[in-house]
């Protein structure tokens, strides 16, 4: 019963874990997203539609870049089993 209950916990740690790294990307993305000139590629640069194009390039980018971060640090963590001695 015990074990379940840690087990329990340990998904929801990862959980909180893999929601913070996500949130953060997304961040770090819509920053470097700022820097990004739209005047070219759009008619009103600073208009509401483009704002939330760029929240949904931000999202789209961030999810990706912590789908990455996560997916690595999983290998990582599973390495352990390749040099574990019987």
């Amino acid at each position: 019963m015990e074990d379940e209950a840690g087990l329990f916990a340990l998904a929801g740690w990862n959980g909180l874990f893999s929601i913070f790294v996500t949130l953060g990307c997304v961040v770090v993305v819509w920053i470097v997203l700022q820097e990004i000139n739209f005047d070219k590629i759009v008619r009103q640069p600073r208009g509401q539609r483009v704002k939330v194009l760029q929240l949904l390039i931000a999202i789209g980018l961030g999810h990706l870049v912590a789908r990455f971060i996560l997916d690595y640090w999983n290998w990582v963590g599973t390495l352990k089993w390749l040099f574990r001695s019987g």
